[in-house]
C-alpha cells in the first residue's frame, strides 16, 4: 500500500493535536507532507513537526499532486468552502468541528446574533448544508468528521458495552464547559455560527447522537430527532472587569450559556449543557441512564491522577490540563490528553478508511446532524418554543 499524503490546513491547537496523533498510527504509512497557514507562526510549526512543504494560501495547496488527504483545523466560517473544493480536486477530507454554520450573508443586519431572526439560521444553514452534502456525495470522495468525542475512550467503551447488552437508552446528560475562549473570534457570531452551543456543545451533542445510533442499529430500530426545546444566556456580558478576572467570556453576540433538550422519535431524551464560565478546567461528561445501568463517561476530570501542589512556581513547564487558571492546589491531571480526548483514536480510523475505502465512526450524517440539532436549540431559544425537525 502506498503511503498516505497528508496536507494540513491550519497551524493551531487543534493542529497540535492532529500532529502529535499521526506520530501514532500504526498499520498504514502516512506523513503529513504540507501545512498552509496564512500567519508567521507557520513556519515554526512546521520546522517543529518536520513539514517539508509550507503554503500561505489553500488553493496552492490544493494544486499540489502529491496530497491524499485534506485535513481542515481552521474556524468554522472557513469549512464548508473549504471541503468543497478539496472534495472536488479529488481530495479526501478530514475536518473538524463544527461541521459548518450561518455566518451571515449581504445585508444582514449587524450583529447578527442579536439582530437575525434563528428561524431564518436555520432554514438558511439548512440550505446550504443541503447543498454542500449534495456536491460531497457527488465528488466520491470519503468525509471524515473530527468529533474527537466519538473515539475518546469512555464513549467508546460505553458504545461498546450498549452493543453487547443491547439495553434501551432512556436518558442522557452531556456537558462541555469551561472558562471561555481566548481567541477573539469566539466572540462574534459571524466568525463561530453561534457561541457556546456550537463552539463547546456540538462535542456533547454529537457524542448523544453516536450513543442513539449505537443503540438503535443494535436493537434494529430507527431513532431520529423527533424535536428540541432550549435556552440560551450572555451572562459575561453583564459581568464588570473585576469579575472577570477568571473568566475569559467577553461575548459580542453569541451565548456564553445554553441548554437544550432533545425528544427522540422512541420518546427517550437528553439533555445538553454549555458554558463559558465555568471554572477549574474542562469538562466532558456524558451520563448515559439504561433499562439495565448507568454508564457514567467522564472523559475529564477523571481520576486518573490527583495532585495538591503548593508552588506555581516550580510547576511553571508541567502541564495539567486545558483551561485551569493555577496548578496549585488539588487537580485533576489529564494524562495522555490526546488519547484520554479521542484524538488518537480517531485519526487512526481516518487513515484505516482511506487505507481500506470504509466510512468513518465520525460520518457526514452525524456532521448534518449535529448543526440541524444546534440551530433548531438556537430557534427554540429566540422563540421560547419546542421545534420539530
Amino acid at each position: 500500500m502506498k503511503p498516505i499524503r497528508v496536507g494540513l490546513v491550519g497551524s493551531g491547537f487543534v493542529a497540535e493535536l492532529h500532529m502529535h496523533a499521526y506520530r501514532r498510527v500504526y498499520g498504514a504509512t502516512v506523513s503529513v507532507a504540507a501545512v498552509v497557514s496564512r500567519g508567521d507562526a507557520v513556519v515554526d510549526f512546521a520546522k517543529r513537526h518536520r513539514i517539508a512543504k509550507v503554503y500561505r494560501n489553500y488553493q496552492d495547496l490544493l494544486k499540489d499532486p502529491e496530497i491524499d488527504v485534506i485535513d481542515i483545523c481552521t474556524p468554522a466560517v472557513l469549512h464548508a468552502s473549504m471541503i468543497i473544493d478539496a472534495m472536488e480536486s479529488g481530495r479526501h477530507v478530514i475536518c473538524e468541528k463544527p461541521f459548518t454554520g450561518y455566518f451571515g450573508q449581504p445585508g444582514d443586519p449587524a450583529p447578527i446574533g442579536r439582530k437575525l431572526s434563528k428561524a431564518l439560521m436555520y432554514e438558511r444553514v439548512m440550505q446550504e448544508m443541503a447543498e454542500t452534502r449534495r456536491r460531497m456525495l457527488a465528488s466520491g470522495q470519503l468525509f471524515m468528521y473530527a468529533e474527537n468525542w466519538v473515539y475518546a475512550p469512555a464513549i467508546h467503551k460505553s458504545a461498546e458495552i450498549l452493543r453487547k447488552t443491547g439495553d434501551k437508552i432512556l436518558f442522557m446528560k452531556a456537558e462541555e464547559s469551561h472558562s471561555g475562549s481566548h481567541a477573539d473570534h469566539a466572540a462574534r457570531w459571524d466568525m463561530t455560527g453561534g457561541g457556546a452551543l456550537i463552539r463547546q456543545g456540538c462535542h456533547p451533542l454529537s457524542a448523544v447522537l453516536y450513543l442513539k445510533q449505537v443503540e438503535a442499529k443494535t436493537r434494529g430500530e430507527k431513532i431520529v430527532i423527533a424535536d428540541v426545546t432550549a435556552d440560551v444566556g450572555n451572562i459575561g456580558d453583564g459581568l464588570p472587569a473585576e469579575e472577570r478576572r477568571y473568566i475569559q467570556s467577553h461575548p459580542l453576540d453569541v451565548e456564553d450559556w445554553a441548554m437544550m433538550n432533545l425528544t427522540f422519535s422512541d420518546g427517550t431524551k437528553s439533555t445538553v449543557f454549555a458554558g463559558d464560565m465555568i471554572l477549574g478546567g474542562v469538562r466532558n461528561l456524558v451520563e448515559t441512564y439504561t433499562t439495565g445501568g448507568i454508564l457514567n463517561a467522564n472523559i475529564c476530570p477523571n481520576t486518573g491522577m490527583i495532585t495538591y501542589l503548593t508552588d506555581e512556581e516550580k510547576l511553571k513547564d508541567v502541564y495539567i490540563t486545558e483551561k485551569v487558571d493555577r496548578k496549585t492546589g488539588w487537580q485533576y491531571v489529564c494524562l495522555e490528553e490526546e488519547w484520554t480526548r479521542g484524538y488518537i483514536q480517531e485519526i487512526q480510523d481516518f487513515i484505516e478508511c482511506v487505507a481500506q475505502g470504509r466510512q468513518p465512526l465520525a460520518d457526514l450524517d452525524l456532521a448534518f446532524d449535529t448543526i440541524q440539532a444546534t440551530y433548531a436549540a438556537y430557534w427554540s431559544a429566540e422563540e421560547g418554543r419546542r421545534i420539530k425537525l
